[in-house]
């Protein structure tokens, strides 16, 4: 086949037990661009969200002042790098995040609500109820163009059952993806796991020679495609076959990290220390962890295996230390400061650890060239808390930053002040618009969020 005939958007490369999609190339342009779901430069938008627990020492989180010249606060200088690609938004609320009248248990509503919009039923029996998650209503509609509908991990497991928080079920702390109002999407938390799903071929006895041989003799699932991979090549151009090389260079990357990481018995061992064991035995670093996920999602994004992911850095109500930071006490506990600086500081300097974890997440994006731009102008992060300040365990002016430009739909680079009980969901509402996934309402919107675009 010539050099000039266009490759399907869902060429795959095979082997045995492996499935390898591939990256968005020049030679797929006029396909994509016939495609639904598209930015005008003709590649897919995508849309992740990445959830912290406990909310954060606001008043080293939101700048002093609206629009494009705001200073950055400390809290969120790690993005600084990358400050032209994202909106601080300040004054979103999720209403239904407060008690209104269910008293305590505001950590698990905090995540119940996060993607939903919606009030969590009090319970912690098998009467669970909330709404259908933002990420599940975009997979619901576009999800069926890519091999995943969508994509759910952690950094923390959780069962979905038992009482977690003054009377609700462990369900609402330990989820933030629901596919419908009873069913929460449970997350996968061990990256060589989640790294076999994205690039198996779906056929287990298959998967599991491949993955025996592949550690018996430290073989790359790259091996196991490169026949096609070869074929391929042939047929692109030398900028197609720099692209293409850049992405197997990142999965082999991956891959090398990945072996230094040992499996999990669970996804669901809440007792379990928080991280996953290495080769040596200890514990895997949460820095570690998190970038593993992050870097499993910018794969995933940049091969069009899935279009919507979630990623929640710790349950809702954590109470993880963070000695990487000199904070050795429990976050949940410092996040009840009573006003006290010496918890606030430690407060933002976990918010601080987390930000730079979630920069390196938007960079990686940013990194990455898709067609005249790159896979971060075709994505839409949202990055935040379900409670703004953990002492008064408040949902109003929640901390959320979204990075990405929505396939150019977004003018980033700004501080954006809404009116205070503006709901979230009325952002929602405008990134289901962004990704093909348009809807009328969503949780307790009033219709899309405005000035994203100028």
């Amino acid at each position: 086949m010539s050099q000039e005939q266009n490759i399907s958007r869902r060429t795959v490369l095979r082997g045995l037990g492996a499935s390898l999609a591939l990256p968005f190339l020049e030679v797929m342009s006029p396909a994509v661009a016939a495609a639904e779901s598209v930015s005008a430069a003709g590649a897919p938008v995508r849309m992740a969200f990445c959830f912290v627990p406990n909310g954060v020492n606001l008043k080293n989180w939101i700048p002093e002042s609206a629009g494009s010249d705001y200073k950055m606060p400390w809290s969120l200088q790690p993005l600084s790098a990358v400050r032209d690609d994202l909106l601080v938004l300040t004054g979103l609320t999720h209403d239904k995040g407060r008690a209104n009248g269910d008293g305590a248990g505001d950590h698990a509503r905090s995540a119940s609500v996060f993607l939903t919009g919606a009030q969590a039923v009090k319970t912690h029996g098998s009467g669970i109820r909330v709404g259908m998650s933002v990420d599940q209503a975009a997979a619901r509609e576009i999800g069926d163009l890519t091999k995943f509908s969508s994509l759910e991990l952690g950094c923390d497991g959780g069962r979905n059952s038992g009482n977690c928080d003054s009377g609700y079920s462990c369900a609402y702390s330990n989820n933030i993806s629901w596919t419908s109002e009873t069913t929460p999407n449970s997350k996968e938390v061990d990256p060589r796991r989640a790294f076999d799903r994205l690039f198996g071929n779906g056929k287990q006895r298959e998967e599991a020679e491949n993955k025996a041989r592949r550690l018996s003799r430290r073989l790359s699932i790259l091996d196991f495609v490169l026949d096609d991979a070869r074929r391929l090549n042939s047929r692109l151009g030398s900028h197609d076959r720099g692209k293409l090389d850049e992405y197997f260079s990142g999965v082999r990357g991956l891959e090398k990290r990945l072996a230094k990481v040992h499996s999990s018995s669970s996804a669901t061992d809440v007792e379990a220390p928080a991280g996953l064991p290495d080769a040596s035995g200890r514990r895997m670093a949460f820095k570690q962890h998190v970038n593993l996920m992050t870097d499993l999602m910018v794969l995933a994004f940049q091969a069009d295996v899935t279009r919507v992911s979630s990623l929640m850095f710790a349950r809702a109500g954590s109470n993880r230390s963070y000695r990487e930071v000199s904070v050795p006490d429990g976050h949940h506990g410092l996040s009840h400061h009573q006003s006290r600086e010496s918890n606030l500081e430690k407060i933002r300097r976990i918010d601080r650890f987390h930000v730079e974890q979630f920069a390196y997440f938007v960079e990686r994006l940013k990194s990455v060239r898709e067609g005249d731009g790159t896979l971060l102008d075709n994505c839409m992060i949202l990055y935040g808390s379900g409670i703004s300040d953990g002492n008064r365990h408040n949902n109003e002016n929640l901390p959320l930053v979204l990075a990405g430009r929505g396939g150019g739909s977004i003018d980033t680079g700004r501080h954006i002040i809404y009116d205070r009980e503006t709901p979230a969901c009325n952002l929602f509402v405008s990134m289901l618009d962004r990704v093909g996934a348009s809807v009328d309402s969503f949780g307790d919107s009033t219709g899309p969020l405005r000035y994203l675009s100028t």
